[in-house]
């Protein structure tokens, strides 16, 4: 098989095509930019595009199957050659669903969550020896690849992203994957440049459950209102709500309550137990024991940037997190607070994406930091800029979070010089953001924080 990626260097796109090489596949690409790491990983493989640009005549008959990047614009080059040559041309989910239509597809949705319970049961299949292939939103630890396409595996599990699939379709990405075991996370308005109004973010989740067809299952938290009304809607597939599993903590270690024994874990906070509490189901569903599903998951370290452990030295420790949305914010800041709660929290975040910087979103954030002792938002105007958004001011950031003592930051250097200078005995600090706080880097800033002297 001849496979062209056009944008080729975006996270998700720069994974297929790596995991498509090492199926034997013949693969190209272009890109009129790719960054780090898409940038060495393809070029370890042989994959990285000679000239960075567009460049039709890569298009031949001989090309199987094109696949179009979301970064790809609709009157793309490349895009108009294989129109004219009439070759079969994918967008990413749709390629995916090719590789697996014949599997057993776990497909994972909700607004916040999908990364941890697709890569707790991605780590609990393995553990039982049950071959999956998968697509995951984060690099896991011990892995490779963020996808993983065999001839030989009976279950994908993918993680369902529901946002757009391509420039030249406006379906969800999760509605494309067909699932066999869906599973919804919960509920919480999002990506409001696709879906202007909350009624029609949540008819995209309706469209995904009422999908499951009556041999498969549909796992929802029943924590969620808004979910529980999905669910009433689903008349076809089983149903399975699930909620927080119980658990106990001593000494910073949370432990479940299980019938086969108390399991010690190696991640925690409520949010967590609930994701659990999903993959348990889903693995259950696929074929594992519940007994074997405990004995897994307490090796289970988390994703990438999902409560990761920066730094840990005497009584100061540092998490990193993906944390952006309103409800995602508040459940990391709840995490850190209930595992840690005689030390003193400082919770940083950053506004980043699309909807976060709009300042009608922005009252969604209303209380979500309000468990932390010092709370600071960061925000870039440049971003703001680049994404040709109203102006943001500092007033409208606090007035939203509803906070008197919340610190509002627009300078990423005096940012960093700030937290340089915390206390450190008995202190916490959370960083969480789906960007980068504007060239921070969180693992050198951890190591220079607990370098200092006392």
């Amino acid at each position: 098989m001849k496979v062209h990626f056009i944008a080729i260097g975006g996270s998700a796109m720069h994974n297929l095509a790596i995991a498509l090489h090492l199926k034997g596949y013949e693969v190209t690409g272009s890109d009129d930019e790719i960054f780090e790491p898409a940038k060495s990983r393809l070029a370890r493989y042989g994959l990285l595009p000679d000239t960075i640009g567009w460049h039709p005549e890569k298009l031949t008959p001989e090309v199987d199957a094109v696949i179009l990047g979301m970064h790809a614009r609709i009157d793309n080059p490349e895009l108009n050659k294989a129109k004219e040559l009439g070759l079969k041309i994918f967008s990413y989910p749709e390629y995916l669903y090719e590789q697996s239509k014949d599997k057993v597809r776990i497909v994972v949705g909700g607004s916040h969550g999908k990364t941890t319970i697709t890569a707790m049961i991605i780590h609990v299949l393995q553990q039982n020896h049950v071959e999956c292939d998968y697509m995951v939103g984060a690099l896991l630890d011990g892995f490779d690849v963020m996808v993983r396409l065999s001839e030989t595996a009976k279950v994908m599990v993918i993680e369902g992203d529901e946002y757009l699939t391509s420039p030249i379709d406006r379906r969800p990405k999760f509605h494309l994957y067909q699932p066999t075991i869906g599973i919804v996370s919960g509920i919480a308005w999002d990506h409001v440049n696709v879906f202007p109004t909350f009624d029609i973010y949540v008819k995209q989740f309706e469209i995904f459950a009422n999908m499951i067809p009556a041999n498969g299952k549909f796992i929802y938290c029943e924590d969620d209102e808004t979910l529980c009304g999905v669910a009433n809607q689903v008349t076809t597939a089983p149903k399975q709500p699930y909620g927080v599993h119980p658990y106990h903590i001593v000494d910073s270690i949370t432990y479940l309550e299980t019938p086969y024994g108390d399991v010690p874990l190696q991640i925690f906070g409520k949010h967590n137990l609930k994701n659990l509490n999903a993959a348990r189901y889903a693995c259950m569903a696929a074929g594992v024991r519940e007994e074997d599903f405990y004995k897994a998951i307490s090796s289970f370290k988390g994703a990438s940037k999902r409560l990761e452990l920066v730094v840990r030295k005497d009584s100061f420790a540092m998490y990193k997190d993906f944390a952006h949305s309103p409800s995602k914010l508040k459940a990391t800041v709840s995490a850190v607070r209930e595992q840690y709660p005689n030390h003193h929290l400082i919770a940083c975040m950053e506004l980043h994406t699309f909807s976060s910087l709009t300042e009608q979103f922005l009252t969604q954030y209303a209380g979500a930091m309000d468990e932390a002792d010092e709370a600071i938002v960061y925000y870039s105007p440049e971003a703001i800029r680049h994404k040709r958004l109203p102006e943001l001011s500092e007033e409208s950031v606090l007035k939203a979070f509803g906070r008197p003592d919340l610190m509002v930051m627009t300078d990423s250097q005096a940012l960093e010089n700030k937290l340089l200078h915390i206390p450190t005995v008995g202190t916490v600090l959370l960083m969480m953001s789906s960007g980068d706080f504007n060239g921070i880097n969180l693992n050198k800033l951890g190591e220079k924080i607990i370098s200092l002297p006392l």
